[in-house]
């Protein structure tokens, strides 16, 4: 699943930071409704939250949700102040 229109806001400074989250999945009792991730993920659109705990947050409420069978989540983030922002959270490898 790609979710390329994410948006939030940089605790710091208060602009708009962008990126295009990638899901992957092996479901196990449950799988997410489409409408029901689009929703969550704009829910972020106006809160002050960090990359990191963007990544993180999404990665853990989807699995406590789901119970998947295996997850990873890659958010790219836009590059703004010329930093280039990818982080990858892969139940594998946990």
């Amino acid at each position: 699943m790609t979710l390329p229109e994410f948006s939030c806001l940089c605790p710091r400074s208060g602009y708009p930071d962008y990126a295009t989250i990638y899901l992957e999945y092996i479901p196990n009792e449950y799988v997410v409704e489409l409408k029901a991730i689009k929703l969550y993920i704009n829910s972020f659109r106006d809160r002050n939250i960090s990359h990191e705990n963007t990544a993180n947050e999404i990665y853990n409420v989807l699995e406590k949700k789901l119970e998947p069978k295996y997850m990873k989540i890659t958010v790219d983030f836009n590059p703004r102040g010329n930093v280039h922002t990818v982080i990858e959270i892969d139940s594998s490898k946990i």
